[in-house]
């Protein structure tokens, strides 16, 4: 899931691209309004998490413009402004939840796994396929009991197959998934971790098939 963080605190937006990032997504940080306003026009994403003071614009006011271009990527709003009229005020703006500063880092991801499993298409916790069962809250993919270790990459990868399962998932979206605008992420990659998740998953029974000139799907083996 590509993520764009629009944070003025350098601190605070550092660390929390840090944090969101080892939680598996692509994250772009960006600390000023107009440029979130253009990046917003220039890439696509599948959340933004938006503080509302913003050195350059009102953070209600980039909300409010990308909403008026008939832009619905779903928003979560971090802000210190806690009142019940400044909540009220985001919600009606177009933001989809509002987290006020400070908050713990557990609730923040919480909230966002809540918006990836939306982004996916499941609304449950635990996803399950033959035999893997992956836990979206907790970031673990079992075979039988058993721990599958895998990088945050390919949990990613694997995490938009299992989601889409006996469904192709092309290389664009997987490369758009992952890539954040500072980072050499290429249809070339998504094959390196495709070969590693191949590597993995050898004797448990499911499979990962490349479906020529589309991408990949993940089905049970026969």
């Amino acid at each position: 899931m590509r993520v764009l963080l629009i944070e003025d605190d350098a601190t605070l937006g550092r660390a929390l691209q840090e944090f969101l990032t080892s939680q598996g997504y692509a994250v772009d940080w960006l600390a000023e309004g107009r440029r979130a306003l253009l990046a917003i026009k220039n890439y696509t994403y599948d959340l933004v998490v938006l503080d509302l003071n913003l050195p350059d614009v009102d953070g209600l006011e980039v909300l409010h413009s990308f909403r008026l271009e008939g832009r619905y990527v779903p928003v979560l709003v971090l802000t210190a402004r806690d009142a019940l009229a400044d909540r009220v005020a985001g919600l009606d703006a177009g933001a989809d939840d509002y987290l006020s500063k400070p908050f713990e880092l557990d609730e923040l991801a919480a909230r966002v796994r809540a918006f990836a499993r939306r982004h996916l298409g499941t609304v449950v916790p635990i996803v399950e396929f033959g035999s893997l069962r992956f836990d979206t809250v907790h970031r673990e993919i079992r075979v039988a009991g058993e721990l599958l270790t895998v990088s945050v990459r390919e949990m990613s990868v694997l995490e938009m197959l299992l989601s889409r399962a006996d469904k192709v998932v092309t290389k664009q979206q997987i490369t758009q998934a992952l890539s954040a605008m500072d980072a050499d992420f290429s249809e070339n990659a998504v094959e390196v971790y495709i070969y590693r998740l191949r590597k993995r998953l050898e004797g448990l029974g499911v499979a990962i098939k490349t479906i020529r000139g589309f991408g990949y799907m993940l089905q049970l083996e026969v």
